[in-house]
């Protein structure tokens, strides 16, 4: 059976007997999770059909085996994030050269669904799997031994994936495990229910392709710009978050403010509000865009941005 092959039979175990002397894993991306990566989706943990995370919450998808740390868009992926070793291990096996896209066609990757990636084998029946890397990107052949931290190759969008992010399955014996139930991290990662991706400002509202290309931000304005709107992305909306969106005007006034309400939970959405022009130009200068994310009332995350009109 393909080893890259997200579809492996195997029965999602909290390392029974497992410790953290077995194997010590630190975060496989070279990033700040809260700030330039976030935790996507964990591991399934429900035996049925339907899904949930460690905690209970729903950031998994049925028979997910792994977790995902992700980047904000394909813009933050371009520039290049370094995927590193969990832990020490020989490299077992590893493909490159498919492209990075998304893919709406999970038929183009049957098989491949890890995309470009590498299995490392730490020992004592211990193994780590890292899809979805960056086409050229890998540092390392078959064989090869890795220490912990050691860069391996880029973050990426190949095989079966919608966003750029590392997807790291971690199996012992076969059995997929998830590394949070079963206190591998070395320095676990803060579980964060959702959060704020990316914010920006444009003339009208952007399309969700651009928003996640990286491309929706606008630097500057025109002065006569038809629109002056604000958007925010986020990760793990639930249905009932609000998320407000405010501008602020070059002399400090609001000049809009908008909440909208979420209606599905979803693994990742956007939204936007603003303004049409309603005189011959605005006011030139440079206008803040702040948007809130907040869940049960209370405010959940937050992040500002800016544009210039001229």
């Amino acid at each position: 059976m393909n080893r890259f092959a997200l579809t492996i039979l195997a029965v999602i175990v909290a390392a029974t007997g497992a410790t953290a002397q077995d194997l010590s894993l630190r975060l496989p991306l070279d990033c700040t999770l809260g700030e330039t990566c976030f935790i996507q989706q964990y591991v399934d943990a429900d035996p049925g059909p339907g899904a949930r995370d460690h905690t209970g919450g729903p950031l998994s998808y049925d028979g997910h085996k792994g977790t995902d740390f992700r980047v904000a868009d394909v813009e933050a992926m371009t520039a290049g994030v370094p995927v590193l070793a969990p832990a020490d291990g020989m490299v077992r096996a590893l493909r490159d050269g498919m492209d990075d896209r998304a893919i709406t066609d999970l038929a183009e990757v049957e098989g491949r669904e890890c995309g470009n990636g590498i299995v490392l084998d730490h020992g004592n029946g211990w193994e780590t799997q890292l899809c979805h890397l960056a086409r050229g990107s890998l540092r390392v052949t078959q064989g090869d031994r890795v220490r912990q931290g050691q860069p391996l190759a880029e973050i990426g969008l190949s095989g079966a994936t919608q966003f750029p992010h590392v997807h790291i399955a971690v199996r012992r014996n076969g059995d997929v495990v998830d590394p949070f139930v079963a206190d591998l991290w070395a320095d676990e990662p803060d579980y964060e229910p959702g959060g704020l991706l990316s914010a920006g400002f444009a003339s009208d509202i952007p399309d969700f392709q651009a928003v996640k290309a990286g491309t929706a931000d606008a630097a500057t304005l025109a002065v006569d710009a038809p629109a002056l709107v604000v958007w925010g992305a986020m990760f793990g909306a639930r249905a009932g978050d609000v998320m407000t969106l405010t501008i602020d005007g070059p002399d400090g006034r609001e000049v809009f403010a908008n909440d909208v309400t979420l209606e599905r939970t979803q693994a990742e959405v956007f939204r936007a509000a603003g303004r049409r022009l309603n005189a011959a130009r605005w006011r030139g200068g440079r206008y803040i865009g702040t948007v809130i994310l907040s869940r049960d009332g209370a405010e959940l995350d937050r992040i500002t941005t800016e544009v210039t009109l001229e």
